[in-house]
């Protein structure tokens, strides 16, 4: 019998060299695979607080007309996003996650006979929904480790990869896995540079964490630049991961065309009712952004005291320099319950990111971390 799939045969060549999304492991498989118990998630970059109950019950009554399909326009989501924003709502778009648009993004704009730039260290659903499309993908080079902001986007290289053939420009900011950030000059003046058939697309996923006098203030640009797409999410700081709800904020033509594209009923109803309750909630948003701004700098220094040194974070994670062994240290912590995320498939084998959990959390990873550090000590004696 051949090991050759025949379907394999019959997909189009640029989805034949794809590999798929590799999400964090959740718990329960650990406990499944490894046969413990009580074990917990730093590796996928959620916001460790349950939701407010004005969110819970706000989706649970939508559960009474569960039969009926949801609002295909999210009209309601939409008009409260635009308040919130101080935007039209014609200039939104909305997704099943912030990922569906990045997936609309390409559909829209990439074709076998265009490209799109990106970083090297950047989040790898760029690759993904470029390679989907048969795109050439133009990978600028990242920062050096020595920089100020180590691993994090080169503008300068990226504006090098520009060509009359590029029509999308993607910028993580900050950046996943690194915790990098572009500053507000910066992207200002990359921004003026480009040509008006390049579309820059600025993912803001972890924008309520960022903190900070030179994180751009994106949005009072889209007037200057019409060929500007901010993206951002509910996953994160609004505590709504497993709802997925995602939009893209843009000029009102690049909006419609995405809608065009866009999927019906792509955002399901419990995950509208939930995101319009989640926005009455800013207090909470700023509580959270409060304790992950202590919990970063609690993470950051006892690391540092382990002799392990973290890149420079606005997001809610820190990518640790593990060294070497990374691989191992990452065993070692799914054996005693902790789950990271190790960043192989972005080419940086040396490091593990982990996510700003409770304090209990990082109580548990940390004592995980001395003992593993402790028992490679005890190993060079």
């Amino acid at each position: 019998m051949s090991d050759i799939d025949p379907y394999a045969m019959l997909a189009a060549d640029a989805v034949g060299g794809l590999s798929p999304y590799q999400p964090g492991m959740p718990p329960e498989v650990l406990e499944r695979e490894y046969g413990i118990k009580n074990a917990i998630k730093l590796a996928s970059n959620e916001n460790p607080a349950a939701v407010p109950v004005s969110v819970n019950k706000a989706m649970q009554a939508v559960l009474e007309d569960v039969s009926r399909y949801p609002d295909g326009g999210g009209f309601a989501l939409r008009e409260a996003l635009a308040k919130h924003l101080g935007v039209n709502a014609d200039q939104l778009t909305l997704g099943n996650g912030s990922n569906d648009v990045l997936v609309l993004l390409a559909e829209t704009f990439l074709n076998e006979q265009t490209a799109a730039v990106y970083d090297q260290h950047s989040f790898v659903v760029y690759r993904l929904v470029v390679q989907a499309t048969g795109a050439r993908a133009l990978i600028a080079a990242s920062n050096p480790t020595d920089h100020a902001q180590p691993l994090g986007h080169d503008l300068d290289a990226m504006r090098a990869l520009v060509d009359e053939t590029t029509r999308l420009v993607f910028i993580a900011n900050p950046n996943n896995p690194t915790g990098t950030w572009v500053t507000g000059g910066a992207l200002h003046a990359f921004l003026i540079s480009l040509p008006a058939h390049v579309i820059v697309v600025v993912d803001e996923a972890y924008f309520e964490y960022a903190v900070g006098d030179d994180y751009p203030d994106t949005l009072s640009w889209l007037d200057e630049f019409p060929n500007l797409v901010l993206v951002r999410t509910f996953s994160k700081a609004y505590g709504l991961a497993a709802a997925r709800v995602g939009y893209g904020i843009s000029a009102p033509g690049v909006a419609e065309l995405l809608n065009r594209v866009r999927q019906p009923f792509n955002v399901n109803s419990m995950a509208q009712a939930g995101a319009i309750a989640a926005l009455k909630e800013q207090a909470w948003v700023a509580k959270s952004k409060l304790a992950n701004t202590a919990g970063l700098h609690r993470l950051r220094q006892a690391l540092e005291r382990l002799g392990i040194n973290s890149l420079p974070s606005r997001g809610n994670f820190l990518l640790a320099h593990i060294g070497p062994d990374a691989a191992e240290c990452n065993e070692y912590l799914l054996r005693d319950g902790v789950i990271v995320r190790p960043v192989v498939n972005y080419g940086l084998s040396e490091y593990l990111r982990i996510t700003v959990g409770t304090e209990v959390e990082l109580d548990r990873l940390l004592v995980s971390m001395h003992r593993y550090r402790a028992s490679i000590a005890n190993k060079n004696l």
